[in-house]
């Protein structure tokens, strides 16, 4: 989304209030809707519209890394000139959730997950093949608490 916009009422809610606590449950959706006062279609057509104009990239659940699965920040040093074609090449694999630049020599960063060790090391070794980079694999090796939550106060 280059401009800006106004959020509405609904859109602003559920920005804010489904940060944590998501519904757990076979229709999360018509539980938010049941919560907001509002219809399910209305927060599906919400939902796609911030999606749409880049506000939100996914909705789901977070797991903590290596409870379940595997999973390792990943770092590749890329020309300038190739970054957004290797981006998307790395941002195609559902192991991924997002990338993004950093002024470094390692500039493209990602989380890459799978089910097990031997899978992730399968997916980034086919990374690695299909665009002819070397990937910088750092697993978590301590765990620290980081809330990735933000509280968005509407003025």
């Amino acid at each position: 989304m280059t401009d800006t916009r106004h959020l509405t009422e609904l859109e602003r809610h559920l920005l804010n209030d489904y940060q944590h606590d998501l519904p757990l449950s076979p229709t999360p959706y018509a539980d938010m809707a049941e919560q907001l006062g509002v219809s399910e279609k209305q927060v599906l057509e919400s939902l796609d519209t911030l999606h749409r104009d880049g506000l939100i990239s996914r909705v789901g659940a977070v797991f903590r890394p290596n409870r379940v699965g595997a999973s390792t920040l990943a770092a590749m040093s890329v020309d300038e000139s190739e970054l957004e074609s290797i981006a998307e090449i790395i941002s195609s694999y559902p192991h991924v959730n997002h990338n993004y630049e950093r002024e470094h020599e390692f500039n493209l960063w990602f989380v890459a997950t799978a089910s097990s060790e031997a899978e992730l090391c399968s997916v980034l070794g086919e990374m690695e093949e299909r665009t002819s980079h070397s990937i910088l694999a750092l697993p978590l090796l301590e765990d620290y608490h980081i809330d990735l939550g933000f509280d968005l106060q509407w003025t």
